[in-house]
């Protein structure tokens, strides 16, 4: 179980610095600013290469909405979600104190972290309701994402390329709402490591939007797919086989 935790740690430790890193240090770099469209492709590398170094160990979430959605989908027990998202949580932290402690070596530096907001804190000044609607939506279909590229149905050895890429995309949609989340853990860690650093409350104060919508959108996506995936006998990707053809 140790080593399961220790999967999500990392891997949320990766994406986390890898993600937010992009964001922090490089997209705006002069001259050769990686931009929106760099700072995505990097979120669905770390993904990606996480999950093909740990999913085996764990089964590669790094990060508590899709541990939940997981969860209620039927796709992992119960009683490992609290220490998966605890190691989440702490892996999300220890990055965002890391990219701190690389960032503020520049003259000048802000405190910015890459934390994710709405309103003024929003990259394009979107509302509440805005930053609500896409991270909720955009989560469920990760999720629809995850558990379709992860059935044993589905083609074998390219989940965490589709899964990757569906981060990627998401990323690209969503940047300009919330700087995207669809992650509680990846908001968590910013926002904490910005207020303890005396860079400003604001994102610590709007992160409960990015639990609770994430999680919401979570959740939806697991049932959606559960419906998607049933089989005639009612059973759900990870447990379905297709019906037996009858002989007349």
């Amino acid at each position: 179980m140790g080593r399961k935790f220790g999967a999500e740690f990392f891997g949320t430790f990766w994406l986390v610095l890898g993600g937010c890193g992009s964001a922090v240090l490089a997209a705006a770099f002069p001259n050769v600013g990686i931009g929106l469209h760099g700072v995505a492709l990097a979120f669905g590398l770390t993904v990606m290469t996480m999950a093909f170094a740990v999913g085996h160990i764990s089964g590669g979430h790094f990060n508590p909405a899709v541990t939940i959605g997981l969860v209620v989908g039927g796709r992992h027990p119960a009683s490992e979600a609290a220490g998966y998202i605890i190691a989440q949580v702490l892996g999300a932290i220890a990055a965002a104190f890391i990219l701190y402690l690389i960032a503020s070596g520049q003259e000048g530096y802000a405190g910015n972290l890459a934390a994710n907001g709405y309103g003024d804190l929003s990259p394009g000044k979107y509302a509440l309701p805005a930053a609500l609607v896409c991270e909720v939506v955009m989560t469920a279909f990760f999720l629809i994402v995850i558990m379709g590229a992860t059935d044993p149905r589905a083609p074998k050895g390219f989940a965490p390329i589709a899964i990757g890429l569906c981060l990627t995309i998401i990323h690209l949609v969503s940047i300009p709402v919330t700087n995207t989340s669809v992650n509680p853990a990846r908001s968590t860690g910013p926002a904490l490591v910005e207020m303890l650093t005396g860079h400003g409350a604001g994102a610590i104060n709007q992160l409960w939007l990015f639990w609770v919508a994430p999680i919401i959108g979570a959740v939806l996506g697991a049932l959606i797919y559960k419906w998607l995936g049933d089989t005639v006998h009612g059973s759900v990707g990870v447990t379905a086989s297709p019906p037996t053809i009858k002989q007349a």
